[in-house]
């Protein structure tokens, strides 16, 4: 596995991930726009989680899949650690708790998960 290479693809799905997230809080449709934010992120992220493992495993075995995708859910935790949690949250109100504890959260992490460690083998199952 080739771990520079994850973590650099995960972090710009996250970059991808976090604009989307924030953009749709200068249009809000729904009455409540942290739902509506992580509705935006749950499907965007369906396509560029896709891509990205397409970028990762054009040249990479896709022996490593599961392994891969908790490299790039970790890169994700960590920059939403270090930079949404602090400068996207705690100016609203919220805190590392309430943000890591929240149910959307866990839920798009599996998301993102199952997106990146299932590609492999469509991957394969598309080249027979």
């Amino acid at each position: 596995m080739n771990t520079l290479k994850s973590i650099l693809i995960g972090a710009l799905i996250w970059a991808v991930g976090a604009s989307a997230y924030t953009a749709s809080y200068f249009n809000t449709i729904l009455e409540n726009p942290e739902m509506q934010a992580n509705i935006i992120l749950a499907i965007t992220l369906i396509p560029v989680a896709w891509f990205g493992a397409s970028l990762y495993f054009k040249k990479e075995s896709n022996k490593y899949g599961i392994q891969v995708a908790i490299s790039m859910v970790i890169t994700a935790v960590l920059l939403d650690a270090l930079i949404t949690v602090p400068f996207l949250v705690m100016p609203y109100g919220g805190t590392y708790y309430s943000f890591f504890t929240s149910p959307a959260f866990w839920l798009i992490a599996v998301e993102y998960l199952m997106i990146i460690a299932i590609y492999p083998s469509f991957k394969s199952n598309r080249s027979k």
